[in-house]
């Protein structure tokens, strides 16, 4: 039996792929895995590289129906939920032996350290209550992936946001709620939310809550997850003492337009599905109109920046900047 079921989802970064697959294979410990690369129809020849360099991943080569559809893919693959059509069975043939106890959505531009699979392992062995845990990001320049422990968008939160409470107050308990900048990196602390780079489930906590929520194309569907998994009573963790490299943004900046609409739809779609029902009307309303604001601001100042530094950059809380 599989100890831990990996699924990594690429879309046209075929080099970032081969050093991350490089990196899962030499991770050291006494665990079992197996590795399940969904590639969404690159044009880069990622599918054809992963078949020749990397024979042990198991392949599916799908169309790009977005991250939580081919992680799904990926999931099912492994035996995590139903095989939800005949498209998806034709697709696919699942793992051979029994669901693996923990299961792994990883992006292909992180590299790990040869432990970190194990230590991450460990720790949810030492945490029961934990469903989902994750470790510290780093990108390329040694700073901190703020998405690696947040707090979910409550209407309050994102208002804070919006006004740019959380960059002059970073340091207040109420207003750095969203990033949790009032606190240490080194601080080891239950969270709502961490990053689908590596977001570390449970089995049993992933097949009571269900699959990834695959209205959402890309973005927030990890914030779904954690949300939807802490309604059942799991918790989420931050694990500090692991740290891995996320270059991050690679995917999206190739079709930035594209992502920002992506971005601002998924914004909207997280508020209505979470919170609208118990928010007034005038905070629905405020929330609308931010969220348009700001998706205009976007594409405005995307349009108009180098092609080198294009990509989704937003004052908005969901991809955890």
């Amino acid at each position: 039996m599989l100890d831990l079921g990996i699924v990594i989802v690429n879309y046209n970064v075929r080099d970032l792929l081969r050093d991350c697959l490089a990196s899962v294979y030499d991770s050291r410990g006494s665990f079992a895995f197996g590795v399940c690369v969904v590639d969404n129809a690159s044009g880069d020849g990622s599918a054809d590289m992963v078949a020749a360099e990397f024979p042990q991943v198991r392949l599916i080569r799908a169309e790009n129906r977005g991250y939580a559809a081919g992680n799904n893919l990926g999931l099912k693959a492994f035996g995590f939920g139903p095989v939800g059509s005949e498209d998806d069975t034709a697709t696919f043939d699942r793992f051979e032996s029994a669901t693996p106890r923990f299961a792994l959505l990883l992006n292909p531009d992180t590299i790990l350290p040869p432990s970190a699979l194990a230590d991450m392992l460990r720790f949810m062995e030492d945490h029961p209550e934990a469903g989902v845990a994750g470790p510290r990001l780093v990108r390329s320049d040694g700073s901190l992936d703020r998405a690696c422990r947040r707090s979910f968008p409550t209407p309050e939160v994102a208002a804070y946001r919006f006004l740019g409470l959380g960059r002059l107050f970073p340091n207040s308990p109420r207003f750095g709620r969203y990033n949790l900048t009032y606190l240490s990196p080194d601080l080891t602390t239950e969270v709502d939310s961490v990053v689908g780079a590596f977001m570390l489930i449970r089995g049993q906590a992933l097949s009571e809550t269900g699959l990834l929520d695959e209205q959402f194309f890309m973005y927030a569907e990890d914030l779904d997850l954690c949300y939807r998994i802490k309604q059942r009573g799991w918790q989420v963790w931050y694990n500090s003492a692991v740290t891995v490299l996320h270059y991050k943004g690679q995917s999206s900046r190739q079709r930035s337009h594209v992502a920002n609409l992506h971005f601002y739809r998924t914004m909207r779609l997280f508020h209505d599905k979470h919170f609208k029902d118990q928010s007034p009307l005038l905070v629905n309303w405020l929330v609308y109109a931010g969220v348009g604001l700001m998706a205009g601001w976007a594409l405005l100042r995307d349009r108009i920046r180098p092609e080198q530094e294009r990509g989704v950059a937003s004052a908005l809380p969901v991809s955890g900047e």
